[in-house]
């Protein structure tokens, strides 16, 4: 580009002129850059950045260190593709399939993606801090130490997945399932858990300090190790008589309930 630039420069105008003429030159040249490197062939590294690519067709592709920030991705298909590491940050990827991918330390921070499939994708160590993922499947999906602060993921599914140590606080968890689902050292501190099925969940070591659990379902729940609960939390829960609750606490009156009140 800096060839362009001096050679514009150059030109005997005014000098107000030159800078004006100037800098419309590079704008142009920048943008045919840009269009040009949206379509590069997809493959490792390749700069997706800020391109509209709905409805890819890249199941078992190798995308590892892709940068799809800011992209359009909505209806594409990377089912069983490798994206460690890729950047889909501030992305639309809504109603578009990750089943079976390697998404292991990919960012989608700020993405939004409701109705999204990452059903037995790998994220571990992936980050989805303030995305929107509402309604999208995470069925069975291996999901320890990824980050979901600040996500809303209202509705959507993780029965069956691993999430040791994944970081939930203040997320939005309303009607989320959660059964069967690995969930030793989760965070869901200060979290919006109403109505979230939890039966039979086993919350080894997990936080739910501030965390808001109207008509959470915690049938055959062992939350004897769960940290910062307290007495008004469970009172507005839904459990039964195989709830297991820290020491102190004890079964409300208001047990069981069926959760389905609007």
């Amino acid at each position: 580009m800096e060839p362009v630039w001096l050679k514009v420069c150059a030109w005997p105008l005014g000098g107000g002129g030159i800078r004006i003429a100037g800098a419309a030159l590079m704008l142009v040249v920048w943008s045919g850059a840009a269009e040009a490197r949206c379509q590069d062939s997809p493959g490792p590294g390749v700069d997706w950045a800020g391109c509209s690519k709905a409805r890819l067709m890249l199941n078992g592709e190798d995308l590892s260190g892709t940068r799809f920030q800011r992209s359009l991705l909505t209806l594409s298909d990377f089912a069983g593709s490798k994206l460690i590491e890729a950047d889909l940050s501030e992305t639309e990827i809504s109603r578009t399939r990750f089943e079976k991918a390697n998404l292991t330390r990919a960012n989608f921070t700020k993405a939004l993606g409701w109705r999204a499939n990452f059903a037995e994708a790998i994220l571990s160590d992936a980050e989805f801090a303030s995305a929107d993922m509402n309604r999208s499947n995470f069925a069975q999906v291996q999901a320890s130490g990824a980050n979901f602060q600040k996500a809303e993921l209202n509705r959507s599914d993780f029965s069956g997945a691993n999430l040791e140590r994944a970081n939930m606080t203040k997320a939005e968890l309303s009607r989320v399932i959660f059964q069967q689902t690995k969930l030793t050292g989760v965070d869901f501190s200060y979290s919006n858990l109403s109505r979230a099925q939890l039966q039979g969940a086993v919350l080894q070591n997990v936080s739910m300090a501030g965390s808001y659990l109207y008509l959470t379902q915690l049938g055959g729940a062992d939350l004897s190790s769960v940290k910062g609960l307290t007495q008004a939390q469970i009172d507005i829960a839904c459990g039964d008589a195989q709830t297991r609750l820290p020491p102190g606490l004890t079964v409300p009156q208001a047990w069981p309930c069926t959760g389905n009140e609007d």
